[in-house]
């Protein structure tokens, strides 16, 4: 129960951290902190994590980082449902938490605020189409998973692996913000969408399609280029259980 606990906690700290400095602090120009802080948020968030949980549970805090690393043929088949359960309701916590810090400001009002919610068209903070938002989802969650299993190699510099994951993280952030307020991470998306409603639930399913699709995509663009062979899944429980 400790991994999945921690994917809890982890995520947890990904949205209050992410979605909490684009509602509190993005949302006062005079901080000053704009696109570059909140992207910057969501990579911190990240990277702080997978130095605190990685030994934990591997610090996944993402459903379709889950599934991208299944099939890459790093993760339990056995494992994902609880994973991927643990990061909505950690995720669905943490936008409780900011939905109370917010509502303490008087006039504010989280549906007219969007809440850090993902969107396309209308609700697209750039106005851009289903189609491109899509895309965008698709492309970056894709070069996410490329970038996760690259910097996890056996081969690759061990340590350096948050540190490449949060920058990515950053990085797409950087790009995709204007697109869709950025996903790649069907948590992220859930745990923010369910206390506006209405167009975020409505728009939710391309927030759990596209990233989960680009995840699949991204596994098999590194299972291709990779160097490492996928591990048997006895010897991923027989390392969890020692881990």
């Amino acid at each position: 129960m400790k991994k999945y606990a921690a994917e809890l906690v982890g995520t947890f700290w990904l949205v209050l951290g992410g979605c909490g400095s684009a509602v509190l602090a993005a949302a006062f120009p005079e901080l000053g902190i704009g696109l570059l802080g909140v992207s910057l948020a969501f990579g911190l968030t990240v990277l702080t994590m997978a130095y605190a949980i990685g030994h934990i549970s591997g610090c996944h805090l993402n459903p379709a980082v889950s599934v991208g690393l299944w099939a890459g043929g790093r993760f339990e088949t056995k494992e994902l449902a609880p994973y991927i359960v643990a990061q909505v309701v950690g995720a669905v916590i943490a936008g409780g938490v900011l939905y109370l810090i917010a509502t303490g400001k008087a006039g504010f009002d989280v549906v007219a605020s969007g809440f850090a919610s993902n969107g396309f068209g209308e609700h697209s903070p750039g106005g851009y189409s289903m189609t491109a938002a899509l895309v965008s989802e698709i492309v970056m969650t894709a070069i996410f998973l490329v970038v996760i299993l690259g910097a996890t190699d056996k081969k690759a510099y061990a340590g350096g692996a948050p540190v490449a994951i949060g920058l990515c993280l950053t990085l797409i952030h950087l790009i995709s913000i204007p697109v869709t307020n950025t996903s790649v991470n069907p948590a992220r998306s859930t745990g923010v969408a369910v206390y506006v409603g209405g167009w975020a639930i409505a728009q939710l399913w391309l927030f759990w399609v596209a990233p989960i699709l680009g995840a699949v995509i991204g596994a098999g663009i590194y299972k291709f280029i990779g160097s490492d062979d996928p591990v048997p899944e006895k010897e991923l429980a027989e390392a969890q259980e020692m881990g």
